[in-house]
């Protein structure tokens, strides 16, 4: 599975995970990925809202990003 994170042509917050499906097919799905700063934690929360259970956090806005990419890999490494 491959992921592509900073894509200029998409919209602000949106994740594409191109996956191959076959050799001659590529599958590509973009979701919507929400940050947040929680000033009294003093953290920053990722949220895939159409993934049910798919969630990181982080102590800066990169390292959430970071661990959102990881929760999106194991996320459909789970449902596979």
């Amino acid at each position: 599975m491959t992921f592509c994170w900073t894509d200029p042509s998409l919209p602000v917050g949106c994740v594409v995970v191109a996956s191959r499906v076959r050799q001659e097919f590529n599958s590509t799905m973009m979701f919507r990925v929400l940050l947040e700063y929680d000033p009294q934690a003093g953290r920053w929360s990722a949220v895939f809202p159409d993934l049910p259970g798919c969630a990181s956090a982080g102590d800066t806005e990169e390292e959430a990003v970071a661990n959102a990419k990881e929760a999106l890999a194991l996320w459909f490494d789970s449902a596979a």
